[in-house]
């Protein structure tokens, strides 16, 4: 008697933001079909949506994460780029001041990053994954719980927008519903292991504001003052990103006991009372778009899964580790994570027992690698949630903040440290040889006693001419 042929395997993804396009982008290639389940609408264009508040704050999407996307999806620069998106050279494209002081600005270029509203990065990345072959969009349909047993998920059960629900099966469902996922419940209710999880809280809340640029927005840098840890009280921060259409996206912050307020009149007060006034100062010349937008979910959460023994389900994204937005990895780890979904799907059968561990683990590095670039900080700050630092960790913070002030005159420094910022590598490259020789030197120069403002940059706060900001040459 004659066996049917196997097809190949269906996937089903949960949530359809950037981490579950990812996600189809990367298994499509070897999969029959790709369902991606979202419980909203979703635009065909660049515009809100409902289910992603945090498209009002800043997001800087750094060089590891766009090259990510960019390896799995063609093209989705130019579809950035084309659409009013600025790529920011580093560290000469930066004007920042860090807590070893204010960076220089006359070095090449190390990485980059692409400054854009989260809305447009999510758009082209959309509208590439659901070109793929056998992706399929499920918008207005929600997931309620997951199909399967302890020891394997088959599928879901989703309910549509008439209340009606409709069981989905796949050979493997991946979870992008973010920092608010369910899954641990569902898992739990199928008899599952608990998922493990590690929180690190320092209470950041996050004020943020659109802005109608005073100058030419193409070349203009972003302007970052950082909190520094070492300092007492609570660690306060802002940042100035261009994005499409001549705007700025501003974002200000604060840690437990100097939060920033949705107070439209106190925005540009507290911006004034950061380590600098800088961005105050060009936020005086600039003209509001619009209310100040506060989020305050911001807990580094990281859920264990790489440790699971479930087959047939993996978590991607924020689903599994969730970070501070404060360092702008959520999106380049998210991206990291989809791509080494890819590469291992490639290899092999991702319907065998233990892929989705194999996978889970594959993500989990570039997570990780960002998670110790976030957690390493906030566990610093005054009240925040977080296991005591032990020796270890406060003999590292100290190299790091050596790192930080020789970096600001030492382009072997920085370039190291902007490597691994920008998730290009781990942080072992901090400790090669001539990083650890640069780190003893220590600084090369005394530190600049202000920003190092090129002359558009310069005239818009002395409110004269505002000529391109690409234009004109940097001083040091």
């Amino acid at each position: 008697m004659a066996t049917t042929p196997r097809t190949r395997p269906r996937v089903l993804v949960l949530g359809g933001g950037l981490s579950g396009t990812l996600a189809a982008a990367a298994l499509a290639p070897h999969s029959e079909s790709v369902d991606i389940v979202e419980r909203h609408a979703l635009p065909d264009t660049p515009r809100p949506r409902r289910g992603l508040p945090q498209a009002g704050h800043a997001h800087m999407l750094w060089a590891g994460g766009a090259d990510a996307i960019e390896s799995l999806l063609p093209g989705t620069t130019r579809m950035w780029l084309g659409a009013g998106a600025h790529r920011v050279s580093i560290p000469n494209g930066m004007v920042s001041l860090s807590p070893g002081g204010w960076y220089r600005r006359c070095w090449p270029e190390a990485q980059y990053l692409i400054s854009a509203g989260r809305d447009l990065v999510d758009w082209a990345v959309r509208s590439q994954a659901l070109a793929l072959a056998g992706v399929r969009l499920r918008a207005e349909t929600e997931p309620v719980r997951l199909l399967g047993t302890r020891a394997r998920v088959t599928g879901a059960v989703v309910r549509h927008r008439d209340g009606t629900e409709e069981a989905l099966e796949a050979d493997l469902v991946v979870d992008a519903t973010g920092r608010s996922s369910r899954a641990p419940d569902w898992l739990a209710e199928l008899g599952a292991p608990a998922v493990t999880e590690t929180v690190v809280d320092a209470g950041v809340t996050y004020a943020s504001r659109r802005y109608k640029a005073p100058i030419d927005t193409a070349g203009w840098p972003v302007i970052n003052v950082q909190a520094d840890a070492r300092l007492e009280g609570a660690g306060t921060a802002g940042t100035i990103l261009p994005v499409e259409g001549g705007e700025w996206m501003v974002s200000l912050s604060g840690t437990r006991g100097g939060e920033p307020t949705s107070d439209d009149d106190r925005f540009t007060e507290f911006a004034r009372g950061l380590r600098s006034p800088l961005i105050a100062e060009y936020l005086d010349r600039a003209e509001p778009l619009g209310p100040v937008t506060v989020a305050r979910n911001t807990a580094n959460r990281r859920r264990h899964y790489e440790k699971s023994r479930v087959d047939g389900f993996i978590a991607l994204g924020d689903s599994a580790t969730a970070l501070n937005p404060l360092y702008g990895h959520g999106m380049s780890a998210a991206a990291q994570g989809a791509l080494a979904l890819r590469d291992l799907a490639a290899s092999g059968d991702i319907t065998a027992p233990g892929f989705a561990r194999r996978a889970q683990r594959a993500i989990s590095r570039p997570a990780a690698a960002a998670w110790l670039l976030a957690v390493g900080q906030d566990a610093l700050f005054p009240g925040a949630i977080a296991r005591k630092p032990r020796f270890a960790d406060r003999l590292t913070s100290r190299y790091v903040n050596r790192l930080i002030t020789t970096a600001c005159s030492d382009f072997t420094v920085v370039a190291a440290l902007t490597d691994v910022m920008t998730l290009q590598t781990t942080g072992a490259a901090l400790a090669h040889p001539r990083v650890l020789l640069a780190a003893l030197r220590g600084p090369k120069l005394p530190p600049l006693d202000g920003p190092a403002l090129n002359p558009a940059e310069e005239a818009v706060l002395l409110d004269g001419p505002s000529p391109r900001a690409d234009d004109a040459g940097r001083r040091p």
